[in-house]
């Protein structure tokens, strides 16, 4: 048995146990009000903080002496619609702080109450309100943030910021606010402990800061520090937070233990037409423990995702695997160093068993004469995962990111004698990453990154490692970026001895472009060899492939003419495959997208298009490319999206999709057409109630591509089967057919304070396929006919209901209460059909999976409890 490889933690732990010590930063000297300036320049605020003895009393009235002992903020500056002016209706701001917090009081001031909107949503979801928001760079290295909002119904959203992840709002704090309507003002109070939040330790603090607010009755978004959007970077443009001496970072140590009890109710695992009843009961907990004032660990106990939305499943005819979201909240939160590089796909961890394919009789086949299958899971149980992450105050930021999971096995019965017995589909792994992140001058960063995922037994192992630089000029004007990436695998393919050690592969990409003033540009270059492979823990279609591409923008941010703005696109992709080197194809593209001045609809269009033939040689799903398949070489297609106003109670999204394939002089078809619409309709009963319908069609006509199946769903016997056993021995085999797909869902939700929440959600979806010929792909791309009458078709439905109450009945505490309906349908040959109805009746009359489950977590935090022990 292979240990499990745990040493990049022990290295952390010696690193982080030892905090460096701080520089202390250099004064900046107060600036005038800042206006909106030109590309590349940048004018810092700064405000004072005041600290008190006494905190203020979170309750909306700002009426305490020592809010009017606290300085308060020049007016703001507007960014949209129109960047530059000066705030017509006043914000004014004071920050407060002492021991254990940073405390922020706001005035909005307006015209009426019925100016400002404060729609109820969930947390982190602002719906149609104002804001007021915090932004605080706790290391004013101009690249990593926070962002604390919270609208005039009390909801709070926040979010990090960081090169990486963007605005990462999966992110979540425990922190205090309280608004109050008070006149034709509306006011915020919020109290951000030390806790929720990373520093340096040294004697006085130099933080970036801004404020932003948003009067939604005017589409208007205004920044205490100017934003310019013809500047690269949001954090970069923000101001100076002043006068904070003597904090200190705090004990961050919190448990948040739950338990959770599952009703399910489903098929039979032994016979799907009949159901039955089980029940189960689970409990855990997350740790947070800040180790210092820099790094935090973060860990979850015996994990339970039962209560996430379900997967949008679909009919996946293409060559390369679905990516799905990520729902489970561990690993969208805080993970912005470990997606650096783009080397973590996080639904690899607790995903289906790498062996679960195995059980089958035959080569690579782990089922003995005469066995079935009982059970066969179809996910990885998770024991723990733990991350570890921080920034130094020297820039270097450091994380580490380990999860095990345990063994699987499947069930398996013998025939004759009844027999069963328990067959490995996945050995006990464990995942890791590590990242240093080291901040530089000008906005600019330089990365290590490395994955890797171990294995028990003989399976093998596989690693990948990379480096990441970005540098920018002095003035934020251009930027060269340039990443390399190293994988190998060692050891041999799961039940197979197919050894895998020979496949080390590499991947390296250029970047150098203007990223910052009204027009900018970018050229780029990168190459994957054939053997470049990270896919054990992140997520690659495609690699074997050579590209260049060159790409211009140009917008226009103020209002003109009828517009409030204008942003066109346009640009050249060209691509060969790397081994051998042959040409692949190429896609000119472009576009625009305006926002109308006073009805604030937002239109845009697209159009693409190659401009030689295409050669496709990831369809005929041969192991060594090389076979390729041309498509038609004149393909144009493009259409309009159109999105109206928001704030009415009932608004629209619409966007349509044509593309049109030229007439296959070669074989005399007709040519292909692609058409797709998508409606989105939004309809706001009150500030409490909301609906929400979303509909796609996408029909794909005279579309010719692999057909699914393998010689295992042929009979040799069968004179109707000869024509494709023989096309699959030999060459490949595609199909020409008609795709037809519906996706309906609906969606609502019920605020009923902003602590309280009841949202459900439905979808179905139904795509079927009708072929209508048959050919095998011979050398040069050429497609020869076959005769072939079997019927093919197919359709497949998926139908899921998920149905959510929400109570945050104190600071990080949860009670959720969940219902999930699911349902799923294959029909095959004279079965599958086209009709929308009869295809959601059927499913709908399908047995169903279903389960309800209630999950109580409760936040426990340990400086809130010291003083009660004490």
């Amino acid at each position: 048995m292979r240990p499990l490889l745990l040493s990049s933690w022990l290295c952390l732990s010696c690193f982080i146990t030892n905090p460096l010590r701080a520089q202390t930063p250099a004064p900046t000297a107060a600036v005038a009000p800042a206006t909106a300036t030109p590309a590349g320049s940048v004018v810092r605020r700064q405000l004072r903080a005041v600290r008190v003895s006494t905190p203020p009393k979170l309750d909306g009235l700002l009426d305490e002496a020592v809010w009017q002992s606290a300085p308060v903020t020049e007016p703001f500056i507007e960014l949209e619609p129109t960047p530059g002016p000066v705030e017509k209706h006043r914000t004014e701001v004071r920050v407060l702080y002492d021991d254990a917090a940073i405390y922020v009081g706001a005035i909005m001031h307006d015209v009426a109450q019925d100016s400002i909107f404060r729609e109820l949503s969930q947390r982190d979801n602002i719906g149609n309100s104002d804001w007021f928001g915090v932004f605080l760079d706790t290391y004013h290295d101009k690249l990593n943030g926070y962002q604390f909002m919270v609208t005039p119904g009390g909801v709070q959203v926040d979010a990090r910021f960081s090169p990486a992840g963007g605005e990462d709002s999966n992110w979540n704090a425990v922190w205090d606010s309280h608004t109050a309507l008070r006149g034709t003002d509306w006011v915020a109070e919020l109290r951000i402990p030390y806790s929720a939040i990373r520093f340096s330790s040294v004697e006085e603090q130099l933080w970036g800061l801004n404020f932003g607010r948003q009067r939604r009755s005017s589409r208007q978004k205004f920044f205490w520090n100017s934003i310019n959007p013809t500047i690269d970077g949001f954090v970069t443009q923000w101001g100076e937070l002043t006068g904070l001496r003597g904090i200190k970072p705090p004990l961050r140590l919190s448990l948040t233990p739950y338990v959770s009890a599952y009703l399910n109710h489903g098929p039979s695992q032994f016979d799907q037409n009949r159901a039955t009843t089980s029940t189960s009961f689970n409990g855990g907990a997350d740790v947070k423990w800040g180790i210092n004032e820099s790094f935090t660990l973060d860990a979850t106990l015996i994990p339970d995702f039962g209560q996430v939305q379900s997967d949008n499943q679909v009919l996946n005819l293409s060559p390369f695997e679905v990516k799905f979201n990520e729902n489970r909240q561990f690993f969208t939160e805080g993970t912005e160093l470990f997606n650096k590089g783009d080397l973590f796909y996080s639904r690899r961890v607790g995903a289906e068993p790498i062996g679960r394919g195995t059980l089958h009789h035959g080569d690579g086949g782990q089922l003995r004469e005469g066995e079935t299958v009982v059970t066969n899971p179809g996910v990885t149980r998770l024991l723990n995962a733990t991350k570890v992450s921080g920034r130094t105050s020297s820039g270097l930021g450091v994380g580490v990111f380990n999860a095990v999971s345990n063994d699987i096995f499947a069930t398996v019965r013998d025939g004759s004698s009844g027999q069963e017995r328990q067959v490995l589909t996945q050995p006990r792994t464990n995942y890791n990453i590590f990242v240093l992140d080291q901040t530089l001058k000008n906005n600019s960063y330089v990365s290590l990154i490395n994955t890797s995922v171990l294995r028990q037994g003989q399976t093998y192992d596989a690693n990948v490692t990379g480096g990441l630089l970005h540098l920018v000029d002095k003035k934020n004007k251009y930027a060269l970026d340039a990443k390399g990436f190293y994988s190998l695998r060692r050891g041999k393919n799961f039940a197979s001895e197919t050894d895998v050690s020979d496949r080390n592969g590499y991947k390296y990409y250029l970047s150098y472009g203007k990223i910052s003033g009204n027009f900018t540009w970018n050229v780029d270059h990168g190459i994957e060899s054939d053997t470049y492979n990270p896919n054990d823990l992140g997520i690659l279609f495609a690699n074997n492939s050579l590209s260049q591409s060159i790409n211009a923008n140009y917008g226009i941010y103020k209002p003109f003419w009828k517009l409030n703005r204008l942003n066109t696109y346009a640009g050249l992709v060209l691509n060969y495959l790397y081994k051998p080197r042959l040409y692949a194809d190429n896609t000119l593209f472009m576009g625009l997208n305006t926002q109308l001045a006073k009805s604030f609809i937002s239109i845009g269009f697209n159009m693409n298009g190659p401009l030689t033939a295409r050669r496709d040689y990831f369809e005929p799903r041969k192991e060594i490319l090389g076979t390729y398949f041309v498509r038609a070489p004149h393909s144009w297609g493009g259409g309009p999206y159109l999105s109206t106003d928001s704030r009415k109670p009932v608004a629209f999204d619409v966007s349509t999709f044509m593309r049109v394939w030229a007439d296959d002089q070669a074989t005399g078809r007709t040519g292909r057409m692609l058409n797709e619409i998508d409606l989105g309709a939004r309809w706001r009963v009150s500030n409490q109630l909301n609906f929400r319908y979303d509909f796609s069609y996408v029909r794909n006509r005279h579309g010719v591509g692999y057909v699914n199946g393998d010689n295992g769903n042929l009979d040799a016997s069968n004179p109707l089967d000869q024509p494709l056993i023989t096309a699959f021995s030999a060459d490949v085999l595609l199909g020409r057919r008609n795709v037809t797909t519906f996706t309906n869902t609906l969606s609502g939700a019920y605020t009923f304070t902003n602590r309280m929440s009841f949202t459900i959600r439905a979808r179905h979806y139904v795509s079927n396929v009708h072929y209508l010929d048959f050919s095998r792909l011979a050398p040069g791309g050429v497609e020869s006919p076959i005769e072939y009458s079997r019927n093919r078709d197919n359709t497949f439905n998926a139908f899921n209901v998920d149905a959510a109450f929400s109570w945050w009945f104190a600071p990080g505490s949860q009670v959720s209460v969940v219902w999930k309906d699911a349902a799923q349908s294959y029909l095959q040959g004279e079965q599958a059909t086209p009709l929308y109805f009869d295809n959601l009746n059927g499913t709908i009359n399908t047995l169903h999976n279903n389960s309800l489950s209630i999950k109580v977590l409760y936040y426990l935090d340990y400086l809130a409890l010291r003083p009660k022990r004490n």
